[in-house]
This record gives structure tokens, C-alpha cells and sequence, in this order.
């Protein structure tokens, strides 16, 4: 048996589905076992002008990952006149952590927008696999948050409305995992586009 211990960061992320948008968020405590490397890590992402993503894992594989599926986003928009949908631009990740799974990224990752077709979430493991949802959570807080998400979601909520949610279930997150801390990074995406704000943590 190895001596050896593996260390993956602590994170939190959420996802949530409104009804008129969708909510992406992250806090920004990037640790690797007991150690905080930064109190400024950035999980959030945006892709296009109405898709963002957020992710849990390794903060190296996850600016990989997002500057990969803007680039495809950006040839698609130039080829098709047109923005990507938020399914494809998912199906996109899917393939591309799909191809590296003999060398995984190791990141989840939760993908959420408004197209033509409405606010859309859907989450992705460092495999590829992709599942549609209301709402997500991925990363040591993700027992946590997702228990308080699960308890108060209604698919009647506005974007306000899940902006509390949201916050609310990282906060408690933050307040019970080591890995999970220093304020919380939102991205509110609706059809006028994608708003980003910070929130500092105070216990």
C-alpha cells in the first residue's frame, strides 16, 4: 500500500435555473488539503455573451477548459452568423473532456444560459457526462449547499429570488466546509446578458 496522500481542492459551486435566468456562482477559497494557496481564485466563467459556466477542481484544468469551449463558440458564431445555444455549447464541453479521458481534466463543471429556448443548466463530470437540471452543485460544499437549494427551490423564482437562494446555500457551505471560503463570485445571466458581482464573506 502507498504512503502517499492525494490532495484535491476544496470548492463550491452552484448552478440554479430560474425563471426568467439562471444563476452561476462560486466561492473562491482555492485549497490543496490543509493548505490555502489563494484567497482570489476565480471559478466562474463566461463563455459567450449569455453563457457562463462555473466549476469544482483544479483551477488550471478549469481556465483550460473555458478558454477551449469559447474559441468553438466563437468559430460557430463566426461560421453560423449566429450564438450558439447554450445545449450546444455544452455538448461542446461533453466532447471535449470526453477526448481527454484518458488524461481527464479533473474539474466538474455546471454550464447555464438563456437562449432562444429559455434559461438552460447543465452539469458535466471530468468525463463528459452531461445531465440538464434545474439545479447543480459540484465540490466539497456541494453536500451542503445543495441540501438548502433542494429544501427552498420552486420553479416560479426570479432571478432575485434565486440570487438569495444562491447565496444562502454558499454561505452555509462556507460556514461548514474548510475548503470553501473568502466571498462568493456570482454571474446572473437573463436575456439582457450576464451581470457579475462579488459578494464578501463575513461570518
Amino acid at each position: 500500500m502507498s504512503d502517499r496522500i492525494y490532495y484535491m481542492p476544496g470548492a463550491t459551486a452552484v448552478g440554479v435555473k430560474c425563471k426568467d435566468g439562471v444563476i452561476l456562482a462560486a466561492e473562491k477559497r482555492l485549497s490543496l488539503g490543509y493548505y490555502l494557496l489563494s484567497k482570489k481564485a476565480r471559478k466562474t466563467f463566461k463563455v459567450t455573451d449569455s453563457i457562463g459556466m462555473v466549476c469544482a477542481g483544479m483551477v488550471a484544468d478549469m481556465q483550460m477548459l473555458s478558454k477551449m469551449v469559447s474559441i468553438y463558440a466563437n468559430l460557430y458564431k463566426l461560421e453560423k452568423e449566429k450564438n450558439i445555444s447554450t445545449k450546444a455549447a455544452a455538448k461542446v464541453i461533453s466532447n471535449l473532456l470526453f477526448n481527454l479521458r484518458l488524461t481527464p481534466l479533473l474539474t466538474e463543471t455546471i454550464i447555464g444560459g438563456v437562449d432562444k429556448d429559455g434559461p438552460h443548466i447543465y452539469i458535466l463530470d471530468p468525463l463528459g457526462a452531461l445531465i440538464e437540471d434545474k439545479y447543480a452543485a459540484t465540490g466539497s460544499g456541494a453536500p451542503i449547499a445543495i441540501g438548502i437549494i433542494e429544501s427552498e427551490y420552486k420553479d416560479t423564482l426570479t432571478v432575485k429570488e434565486c440570487e438569495k437562494l444562491v447565496e444562502k446555500a454558499i454561505r452555509a457551505a462556507l460556514s461548514r466546509d474548510i475548503g470553501s471560503g473568502d466571498g462568493i463570485d456570482m454571474m446572473i445571466i437573463t436575456k439582457e446578458g450576464i451581470q457579475e458581482k462579488f459578494i464578501p464573506f463575513t461570518s
